[in-house]
């Protein structure tokens, strides 16, 4: 079954790995990403600077914490900060990446490959002319990721930085534009003050759309507190989307404050370690017990895909315990299918005028 087939109307394509990991070169002689991958529906990519900042960020080098923890979205993501009680909801991988970043100006970033630590040089401009040799249908401009802790002052300089990198990939992109829609990205860290700043400042330039960026808390409650203050700043005649957060009570919280698009790992992470979606929202761990026996029993009566079409819920269970690597495909794909039928739900509730 496919992507397209499971109800997905937006695939995400991470910039940072396809640098890192592949050739753009053939990706673009094969007509960009859209043949390359056989994928007919729109892809937006981001700039890459996300993951370079999340994994390597000097003011994150200062981490002492290392127990595991299970974040609540971003894929692997285990976030940390300075305060060592305290986590993000988006920042760096419970993974250390020491020295991957060399060198932060306002010319872009210098960091080494995770894959074979050859010195990579993410400008602006540079964030684009990858983005369009990718041919993704909407791109994002390159800005920087600071950490949650980060003091006020620190947090101006790299708004000032970011807002200098997305005014300079704005007009590398406007060179050359190639029917692509480009999003400004909203940044000023959990201060409304900056973020209301950054918010005026990229209303002004003609971007397609505004994402919302940075850190956005250490928490649901402060995520939901900022982004209530956040979103009736924004100009709805532009689409607006939150970057890489989707998991299903953040979901149930921030649709209603007027969110249009989210993307997120959330469906392949939880598939991974064994949670699958339902599609009232909640979800159910299969490696308990007591699905063991329960091989009349389909992970959800109501979904259509094709794992619960074939599969009980007791292989999905032996299929984990026995650590055979088929059950993250059939999780994948189920949890994957179960995501867009929220999301229809949602969209079909907002035009009945009951959200």
């Amino acid at each position: 079954m496919t992507t397209r087939a499971q109800g997905s109307q937006l695939m995400f394509v991470n910039t940072y790995h396809m640098v890192v990991n592949a050739d753009l070169d053939v990706i673009e002689n094969a007509g960009g990403l859209h043949k390359f991958i056989n994928y007919k529906g729109p892809i937006i990519t981001d700039s890459g600077g996300f993951q370079v900042f999340s994994m390597g960020h000097p003011d994150r080098n200062k981490t002492v914490l290392d127990h595991e923890a299970t974040p609540i979205d971003n894929g692997d993501l285990d976030v940390r900060s300075l305060e060592l009680t305290k986590r993000e909801l988006k920042g760096m991988s419970g993974k250390q990446y020491p020295g991957s970043i060399e060198s932060i100006t306002d010319a872009g970033v210098a960091f080494r490959s995770y894959r074979n630590a050859n010195r990579i040089v993410l400008t602006p401009e540079s964030a684009i002319q990858f983005q369009k040799k990718l041919g993704a249908d909407i791109i994002i401009p390159l800005d920087e990721l600071p950490p949650y802790h980060m003091d006020i002052d620190r947090i101006k300089d790299s708004l000032h930085r970011t807002h200098h990198w997305e005014g300079m990939s704005l007009m590398e992109h406007l060179t050359d534009m190639r029917k692509q829609a480009i999003y400004a990205v909203i940044h000023g860290g959990i201060d409304m003050a900056l973020r209301q700043m950054s918010v005026e400042y990229l209303s002004q330039l003609p971007f397609d759309g505004l994402a919302i960026g940075g850190s956005i808390g250490k928490d649901r409650d402060e995520m939901h507190d900022l982004l209530s203050k956040l979103m009736p700043m924004i100009d709805r005649a532009r689409p607006n989307h939150l970057l890489g957060i989707g998991d299903l009570e953040s979901l149930t919280r921030l649709v209603p404050l007027g969110i249009d698009t989210f993307d997120s790992s959330y469906p392949t992470r939880a598939a991974r370690h064994g949670a699958l979606i339902l599609p009232d929202s909640t979800k159910f761990l299969i490696t308990k017990q007591e699905y063991r026996a329960a091989y009349d029993e389909p992970l959800d009566r109501t979904c259509d895909c094709p794992t619960c079409a074939n599969y009980s819920r007791a292989f999905l269970h032996h299929l984990f315990k026995s650590n055979e690597q088929i059950f993250y495909t059939l999780a994948t794909q189920h949890n994957l299918r179960a995501m867009a039928r929220i999301m229809e739900n949602y969209r079909n509730r907002i035009l009945a005028n009951e959200l």
